[in-house]
């Protein structure tokens, strides 16, 4: 639901109780019109951005084979670009094209799709260290369930890639199923118990394979984690000496299934996609991003996270919680963007989502997605933000798109915090709406208020870790000094609380 402030009595996290109290009067217009900002546009467009870094350089890779490179996160250039050919990065797959688009992708593919058209979605790339190649692993998908995954391999990350072959078919029904490779893993009376539905495919418990990531555990096995709506999300072993799939054996009570791997979330064709799992060695926790919602401008698009212990889970929220089956899946996972208006912006970022993430060689954590904006058409650019975990090791997301800052490890001090801050709340819902600020003050006292905002706030001596409670709500959570889209040096704090992020920023005069 979407977050309303009240006033109320508020107590810390850090364990005092501070009460409400007044002060001088303030001012809780909120007005931006002044204040510089930022152009947009990042250079290119990449749609389901996934990051990989090579001595430096960070190249991204989308869907509509497109993909780019950039050295400080924030200004890119294309290096690939659309359905041709031509393309240097993924040209290749044209010249096998009776392979590649054998079963779906394209209109002579087993099962054309609806515009009769090319469709290449959602590429991962990763350096494989047993082999010494990049892997690039993606999706040619033909409906909203008739799907495969494939791969493809490049002495270099910026391609040729490849193709290797088919890994795994999703959508198949007792006339298509024949095409597929699933009765090498499974009989005929397993499949037609467990994938067939009324004579069609059992999308409701089973996935559509599409977005795939790639990543390695903390011990150096390698994974792939993908899927969309349909059953949910799911997770494969792979070899490393091959990038191909390891087919575990069937453990129904622990949701895994011998061919499309171990279920993690959702099911019920509900919206969950674009799953991406890093591992914090700092923390011990392996996080798994996922988005809500419809990917347009206005269709509530959003980033949610999940963490667990183990690589195949269970992957729970901050409430110990994940989706199930046709759960009401706005309850669960920690919301960590959507849509919002922040000062800085030249317009509201909407649908943010589809995440990648990663953990540069310093040390510094990023979220990685793609934006669009609320200038009533679907243009869209990627965004990279730096995440910090707070004291519970969960991320907060800062709310300005990297420019290079660095958090003070040392902490900051309350001279430097308090004042007069521009805040968002974007809640937990799936919808159009935007976060729009409000001006909340963090005074000296240890209270907070604004313009029906009233609470308590506390910062940790000698860290950047920082607490705020409002509407009974505590938020834990980060301060770090930033510049924001128009280059203004901001003082921001991002605290997450029952799956909400509350973000703020104080211009630095």
């Amino acid at each position: 639901m979407k977050k309303l402030f009240s006033c109320v009595l508020a107590i810390s996290m850090m364990g005092s109780l501070v009460a409400c109290s007044g002060s001088e009067e303030k001012n809780f217009t909120v007005n931006y019109d002044d204040i510089a900002t930022g152009n947009v546009s990042s250079g290119v467009s990449v749609h389901d951005p996934s990051i990989l870094e090579v001595d430096g350089t960070y190249y991204i890779y989308g869907s509509h084979m497109t993909a780019a490179k950039s050295t400080d996160l924030l200004n890119w250039e294309y290096i690939g670009n659309g359905y041709s050919s031509t393309n240097p990065v993924y040209g290749q797959i044209y010249d096998v094209a009776d392979q590649a688009f054998a079963y779906s992708g394209s209109k002579d593919s087993l099962i054309p799709t609806d515009d009769g058209g090319t469709h290449v979605w959602a590429p991962d790339v990763i350096y494989n260290e047993t082999t010494g190649l990049y892997y690039m692993y993606y999706c040619t998908t033909s409906t909203f369930n008739a799907s495969n995954l494939c791969y493809g391999t490049s002495t270099s990350p910026e391609g040729p890639f490849e193709w290797q072959g088919p890994l795994i078919y999703s959508g198949f029904n007792m006339h298509t199923i024949d095409a597929t490779d699933v009765y090498d893993y499974v009989d005929e009376d397993y499949a037609k118990k467990n994938y067939i539905k009324a004579g069609a495919y059992n999308y409701e418990d089973y996935p559509n394979a599409i977005d795939p990531t790639v990543f390695y555990d903390k011990d150096g096995r390698m994974w792939m984690t993908y899927g969309s709506w349909s059953g949910g999300i799911y997770l494969l072993e792979l070899d490393p000496n091959t990038g191909l799939v390891i087919h575990p054996e069937a453990d129904p009570d622990n949701n895994v299934d011998p061919y499309f791997g171990k279920k993690l979330l959702g099911g019920g064709h509900i919206s969950i996609e674009g799953p991406y799992i890093m591992y914090d060695e700092a923390t011990d926790y392996y996080y798994l991003f996922v988005s809500y919602g419809g990917l347009t401008s206005t269709g509530g698009y959003q980033i949610r996270v999940f963490r667990s212990k183990t690589v195949d889970g269970e992957y729970v929220d901050m409430n110990g919680k994940y989706p199930g089956k046709s759960a009401m899946h706005q309850d669960y996972g920690l919301k960590l963007s959507g849509n919002y208006k922040l000062p800085s912006l030249e317009m509201a970022y909407m649908a943010t989502g589809h995440n990648s993430a990663f953990i540069d060689s310093d040390g510094k954590i990023y979220l990685v997605y793609h934006t669009r904006f609320n200038d009533g058409g679907e243009n869209h650019s990627p965004r990279v933000h730096q995440m910090l975990m707070n004291a519970e090791g969960w991320p907060c997301d800062l709310p300005y798109q990297t420019k290079g800052e660095t958090v003070s490890e040392t902490g900051y001090s309350k001279d430097q915090v308090v004042g007069r801050y521009f805040i968002i709340n974007q809640g937990t819902d799936i919808s159009s709406d935007i976060a729009n600020p409000k001006i909340l003050y963090l005074n000296d006292d240890g209270t907070c208020e604004g313009d029906g905002i009233t609470g308590t706030w506390e910062m940790q001596d000698g860290t950047y870790y920082m607490n705020i409670t409002i509407d009974q709500v505590n938020y834990s959570g980060v301060f770090c000094e930033m510049l924001d889209e128009g280059d203004n040096e901001v003082m921001t704090f991002s605290a997450v609380g029952e799956n909400e992020s509350l973000w703020g920023t104080r211009l630095i005069l």
